[in-house]
């Protein structure tokens, strides 16, 4: 085991008050569900003022929303449930039971991508240029959200005994791992990288309003998809509880497409001078410049 720290580094502990926020008979309320309807409360909001600086329609972020909720948790829940079948196949009463925690925002992302695609065409309007209204909102939403991973001591590192150590339940802990009390914060982590991204892409949506630069529609988004994966994929790597394929991290792999992907995109916006692939056509994109 790690050596005992001393009382002042103790001090630094964080310690889960457990996963319910409130319960009266058969009634419950739980952090995590609580931090996730926040989260999409905040972001829509948010992103509505975004749009209305941007002169869009703030209804056509509150039409997207539904679209976003009804496909981003689920397809958020169906990747982390393939990748953890052999667990949920023996108890398949848990694979909707989404208030124990267990989404991958990766699946999330790609629902709410294909949302994207489905919802820009029926309405015309470029997919970047909503990306580009989403994703500061996406960004904060993570921050928030990932705070639900500590309310039910999930999602932490390896051992530690840094100041900021984390304790986790006996009951949590992963095989092999079980005489360790205090693990990684991996959600904090996570948390404050996200409000990082948040913070970077605000700065960058508040200067093109004043040409400082003036950027060019999808530049947030893939600015986003490099400045998040990059975290992401150092965090990944302290986690016990990663998806695998093999002896392969999911998440660092797709962190990696998502970076070189990011980076190709703003290539070919600012080197090539080209437009992104959109679902309008180029005579349609008015938000061009």
């Amino acid at each position: 085991m790690l050596q005992p720290m001393s009382p002042l580094t103790l001090a630094f502990q964080f310690t889960s008050p457990g996963p319910i926020l409130f319960e009266w008979g058969p009634i419950a309320i739980r952090w995590y569900g609580l931090l996730i309807a926040s989260a999409v409360l905040i972001g829509v909001t948010l992103s509505q003022y975004l749009a209305k600086r941007r002169n869009v329609d703030p209804n056509l972020i509150g039409d997207f929303a539904i679209w976003l909720v009804i496909a981003a948790i689920p397809a958020a829940r169906l990747y982390y449930v393939l990748f953890e079948w052999e667990q949920y196949a023996q108890r398949p009463q848990e694979i909707i039971a989404i208030w124990h925690g267990g989404i991958a925002i990766h699946g999330a992302i790609i629902g709410g991508t294909l949302a994207a695609i489905i919802f820009s065409r029926i309405q015309k309007v470029s997919v970047w240029l909503l990306a580009d209204l989403i994703v500061p909102s996406l960004a904060l939403g993570q921050a928030i959200g990932r705070w639900g991973n500590f309310f039910n001591s999930e999602a932490f590192g390896s051992p530690t005994n840094l100041p900021w150590k984390l304790y986790i339940p006996p009951q949590q802990r992963p095989p092999g791992l079980v005489n360790y009390e205090y693990f990684h914060p991996t959600f904090l982590y996570e948390s404050l990288w996200n409000l990082m991204v948040f913070g970077l892409l605000m700065t960058l949506f508040f200067r093109d309003l004043r040409k400082q630069p003036h950027l060019k529609v999808g530049t947030l988004a893939l600015i986003y998809m490099v400045a998040y994966s990059l975290g992401r994929f150092w965090i990944e790597g302290l986690r016990t509880d990663s998806l695998m394929i093999g002896p392969l991290r999911i998440a660092q792999l797709v962190s990696l497409s998502a970076i070189a992907l990011g980076l190709l995109g703003l290539a070919w916006l600012y080197l090539a001078r080209r437009r992104l692939p959109d679902v309008v056509s180029a005579d349609k994109q008015q938000w061009d410049t």
